[in-house]
This record gives structure tokens, C-alpha cells and sequence, in this order.
């Protein structure tokens, strides 16, 4: 008798271990969906507050940058917020007297706004950018400026 039970159990045992494992399974094939954060600031890449332009309807622009190796943007400002998340390759921007930094493939920034800057591609091929603009009609994405 004690043998029996003894095998019950373990074929009991052994019908849960199979469900869990059919289930784990089928959960395994089943598509997710993640959300990986890139950034969360309040604050431009040099510290500046993030300030939305007011008085006109909103208006979002996302675009790719392309820059072959060597080519710059030329010295400018924002006149909105802007993210850029770099997609591949390798930028250098020049802030003036608050410095370089370097962005490489899979880094997020906000751009500066009203500090101008030049970015420049500093690698071996061409760097791409996702960039998306916070901004509203009539108010210009970057503004040319003088260095």
C-alpha cells in the first residue's frame, strides 16, 4: 500500500511538472512587448530648462539625420526642444566654452536650445540620428547662428 501511494504522489509530482513546463512554454512563444527608457530629463544636455514654445498649435517633426564622415551641421541654436538618439556611427558637438561631447551609437541626448553648438561627424562612416522636434508651427527647429 505504501508503495502505491508513494507512486500516486510522484506521478502527481511529476503531471504538475509537465503542465508548469507546457505552460512556461507556450508563454515563451507567445510576442511581448518592452519599453526600454532611452532618457528622462527636464534639462537640455548643458543644464538649460526644457521650454516649450507657446502661442501656436503644437507641431512634432521626427526625422533621420545623415552625416558623412567629416561633415558638420554648421553653428546653430534650437528654437524647440529636441531628443536625437543615435542610430550608428559617431558625433562630436562643440558647445563653445562649455566643451565637446562625444555621442556614440545607442546614446540618447536633448540637445542644448539656446546654447549654439556644431555637430560633426568624428567617426569612419556615416552617423545616423533619430531626431524628434517639440515644436509648433511657425517657430523654427534650429536657427543658424555665428560662432
Amino acid at each position: 500500500m505504501f508503495i502505491s501511494i508513494s507512486r500516486q504522489i510522484w506521478l502527481a509530482v511529476g503531471a504538475v511538472a509537465l503542465f508548469a513546463a507546457g505552460a512556461a512554454a507556450a508563454i515563451a512563444l507567445e510576442p511581448r512587448t518592452r519599453v526600454t527608457p532611452l532618457l528622462t530629463t527636464g534639462k537640455t544636455v548643458m543644464g538649460e530648462p526644457i521650454v516649450y514654445p507657446t502661442g501656436a498649435p503644437a507641431k512634432i517633426t521626427a526625422a533621420i539625420v545623415a552625416m558623412d564622415p567629416g561633415a558638420e551641421t554648421g553653428w546653430h541654436t534650437h528654437g524647440v526642444p529636441l531628443v536625437g538618439f543615435i542610430l550608428d556611427g559617431e558625433l562630436t558637438v562643440d558647445y563653445g566654452p562649455n566643451g565637446k561631447r562625444t555621442y556614440r551609437k545607442g546614446q540618447s541626448v536633448v540637445e542644448a536650445m539656446r546654447i549654439p553648438h556644431n555637430g560633426k561627424n568624428t567617426g569612419s562612416g556615416v552617423v545616423r540620428l533619430f531626431v524628434v522636434y517639440m515644436g509648433a508651427d511657425g517657430v523654427p527647429n534650429s536657427i543658424p547662428t555665428k560662432h
